[in-house]
């Protein structure tokens, strides 16, 4: 959670969310009373399951949940938000300004755009997508022994079965479903983690074993491409 010296940020940041992030459509009206419990709070335990000095990439960041909350709450850690809508991502700048905060960096964009440029330590996300599809986007950006952290809800056992196929084809380790901040938030925050099945067989940008077995010997070969 935030420790005493960072929790004015944390109020800051509440009231740019329940003031600019309201009227430019970022957060809905009906979420102003529960900012704390359902957003900030819900999102600061993720911290929790970041090694520490991490370099961390939130794919489609939006208002910054969990992205800046994990900023906010861990000073150590190295921030990209990614995001691709202009509004969004000149919102959080000027957040970040306000704040000082010198952890974050905002990337405006999509997430297959760094893909074979860019790796992270761990990449976050909140209500972007399913899990099948968010491995297509966070698995090129997720370094050798990194991990896919996604914020989910009650769906998360549903969602990791659904993305069986694409699990085996990335490589990935089995999941593992994780309840976060229990005790502290209530209900406790779900998040799915995924590694690489096997690290070192993993290269830049990574390919799924499905595009590996198109490459048969003596065809011509493509240059690889993560998926996105």
């Amino acid at each position: 959670m935030f420790h005493v010296k960072r929790l004015p940020l944390a109020v800051r940041y509440a009231d740019w969310l329940a003031d600019a992030g309201t009227v430019r459509g970022l957060i809905g009206p009906r979420e102003v009373p529960r900012l704390w419990e359902r957003h900030i709070l819900n999102c600061a335990v993720l911290a929790d399951a970041i090694p520490e000095s991490s370099t961390v990439a939130d794919i489609g960041s939006g208002a910054g949940l969990p992205g800046l909350v994990t900023a906010i709450a861990r000073p150590d850690l190295r921030v990209t938000l990614v995001e691709p809508l202009l509004r969004r991502t000149t919102f959080l700048s000027e957040v970040i300004e306000d704040l000082a905060l010198d952890n974050v960096e905002v990337v405006r964009g999509r997430a297959d755009a760094l893909h074979g440029q860019r790796r992270f330590d761990v990449v976050t996300s909140r209500a972007v997508s399913s899990l099948d599809t968010l491995l297509d986007w966070s698995m090129p950006l997720v370094d050798r022994h990194g991990a896919l952290v996604a914020m989910k809800g009650a769906s998360a056992e549903t969602e990791v079965g659904d993305a069986a196929a694409a699990l085996t084809r990335w490589g990935c380790a089995r999941p593992e479903i994780m309840a976060l901040g229990e005790g502290v938030v209530s209900p406790p925050t779900i998040a799915v983690r995924v590694v690489w099945a096997d690290p070192s067989q993993v290269s830049w940008p990574p390919v799924s074993r499905a595009v590996r077995k198109s490459d048969r010997p003596g065809s011509a070969r493509r240059k690889p491409r993560g998926k996105g």
